[in-house]
């Protein structure tokens, strides 16, 4: 089920950056899927295969950091990039099998969209890996009770406090009348 979902998501990412009249999220070095050869098609699925293994490793060691800290804030969003990363790496890794298969059997239309599902899985696992990276890093501004911070006046500013209005002047007399009749 969360497999589906997930493959539900990486064509509907691949549909909106085509009606964006962007490239193909499949394109390697500007090229289209079926612009590029077979033997190149699997080794550049191996060659990322290996990259999104690479990046699970580096959410792997994000999640223990984020452990290590004891902050469960960044150690929940890590877990979801975590979770989001192992299922496109399944994936990935089906696609490539497919792969292997469709080149064999000289499928060529197959081996195109086994080929974009793993280009457009590397992309998003990459997005996923930054992501992870800033989960860490979100929470690093909280300060600790024993912080002091030191503040230098400059010696130019004008005196009071700017966040206490001033009263509005008094008026010791009243103006003449606007009009003789009163």
């Amino acid at each position: 089920m969360r497999s589906g979902i997930l493959l539900a998501l990486l064509f509907v990412g691949a549909a909106r950056a085509q009606d964006a009249a962007a490239p193909p999220p499949a394109a390697v070095n500007s090229e289209k899927a079926s612009d590029v050869p077979d033997p190149e098609k699997l080794r550049i699925s191996s060659e990322a295969l290996k990259r999104m293994g690479q990046v699970l490793k580096d959410v792997l060691g994000k999640l223990e950091e984020a452990r290590n800290t004891k902050d469960v804030v960044k150690l929940n969003c890590v877990n979801e990039k975590l979770t989001q990363v192992k299922g496109l790496l399944r994936i990935s890794e089906q696609s490539d099998v497919a792969l292997q298969e469709a080149v064999a059997k000289r499928e060529s239309s197959a081996s195109n969209h086994e080929f974009t599902k793993v280009t457009i899985a590397k992309g998003k696992i990459e997005q996923l890996r930054a992501e992870s990276e800033e989960c860490i890093g979100q929470l690093a501004f909280r300060t600790d009770e024993n912080l002091t911070v030191e503040v230098e006046v400059p010696d130019d500013l004008p005196a009071g406090d700017p966040s206490i209005p001033q009263l509005p002047h008094i008026i010791f007399s009243r103006p003449p009348p606007a009009s003789p009749t009163l």
